[in-house]
């Protein structure tokens, strides 16, 4: 049985085929096989085909199915900007989603500082992680990327003697350009899982 995340990705995969853009492979990017995509996503191998979407040769569950289509959906000419890094809140329109991005991607990895740090190497190897900017302040930081035009700066401060341990999450310039803001919201959530499945 079809359940409606499903509906959703199919949906978007008809209209995403139904007007296939000639370029597609390199707005993505991504390698190209007959009608099949191939690129890396949240550290998975990701192939968006007619038929469905896969990570890892599984088919992709739930609501990273209706990322993954909408970042195909949203595929733009443009190139990603880093700098200056943005807070979610400062894109336009992101308003409604601002509590849930705080609540699910940064202050879900707080009680995990400590073992993000001892695995800093393995989540920037996994999630094509890169320095983050000289002007990054916090403890410890990376630069990771989700989807191929995505990047997200996390910075983590450890706990001391006044503050607990916090989390802040930045994105690349102008990632809004490459995702709808609720699905931008959901790309966080779903790489701070990512990082958290690659310190248990």
């Amino acid at each position: 049985m079809t359940d409606n995340y499903q509906i959703i990705v199919n949906d978007n995969l008809k209209r995403l085929y139904d007007d296939l853009p000639e370029d597609l492979e390199g707005r993505l990017p991504a390698s190209k096989q007959g009608l099949a995509f191939t690129f890396t996503a949240f550290g998975r191998q990701c192939v968006i085909a007619p038929d469905g979407i896969t990570l890892d040769g599984q088919p992709a569950a739930s609501i990273i199915g209706i990322l993954l289509s909408l970042y195909a959906l949203n595929a733009s000419t443009d190139a990603p900007v880093l700098e200056p890094l943005k807070a979610f809140k400062e894109f336009p329109n992101s308003a409604p989603y601002v509590g849930a991005f705080a609540s699910h991607t940064e202050q879900i990895l707080v009680p995990a500082v400590h073992k993000i740090k001892t695995k800093i190497d393995r989540i920037g190897e996994q999630l094509g992680g890169q320095q983050p900017p000289a002007s990054v302040g916090g403890d410890f930081a990376i630069v990771v990327q989700p989807l191929p035009k995505i990047h997200l700066c996390y910075i983590f401060y450890e706990a001391d003697e006044d503050f607990p341990p916090s989390v802040t999450c930045l994105y690349a310039n102008n990632a809004n350009r490459f995702m709808p803001m609720d699905g931008l919201a959901d790309v966080g959530e779903y790489t701070s899982k990512a990082i958290l499945d690659l310190v248990d």
